[in-house]
């Protein structure tokens, strides 16, 4: 019996989780789409502009896997990239048949002046909670990432 109350409480815990993750979702998300509309750059531009930012260089077939597209919709993004001088297309030395994508200087400065945007408005969020309140949230942001990461 206590713990199917147990489980009614947990459930309406991650519920309540839910709604607040998909506030802040768009709290953020439209913050960052207004940073994004300056460059002309959409969400999916700037995922794929971070991946590219994080690792350096991708194959044609690891920016489609990591954006959960097919590769004609990567090529499509990665196009769109290339016009706006964000990334570029490099051959491979050993076998030209082989695309890699890598971001440019532009391109990395986007992401990077788009992080400092979000670290400034999270730094006015932490400013609302207390020492140990803003420990407990990075904790735990940190176990929900390895989470992520892992699954």
């Amino acid at each position: 019996m206590a713990s199917s109350r147990h489980e009614a409480h947990l459930r309406q815990d991650a519920d309540r989780l839910a709604d607040i993750f998909t506030v802040l979702q768009r709290c953020f998300l439209v913050r960052l789409s207004k940073d994004l509309a300056r460059g002309n750059v959409s969400f999916p531009q700037y995922l794929l502009l971070g991946f590219l930012t994080q690792s350096g260089r991708l194959s044609m077939s690891d920016i489609a896997q990591r954006m959960g597209h097919t590769t004609a919709a990567a090529t499509g993004l990665v196009d769109r990239l290339e016009k706006l001088g964000l990334a570029s297309r490099i051959h491979a030395i050993e076998d030209r048949r082989k695309v890699f994508v890598q971001p440019t200087t532009k391109g990395v400065a986007l992401v990077q002046s788009v992080r400092d945007d979000m670290a400034t408005n999270l730094l006015k969020m932490m400013q609302a909670l207390d020492a140990e309140e803003q420990k407990a949230w990075v904790r735990i942001y940190e176990k929900i990432i390895a989470l992520c990461q892992n699954s």
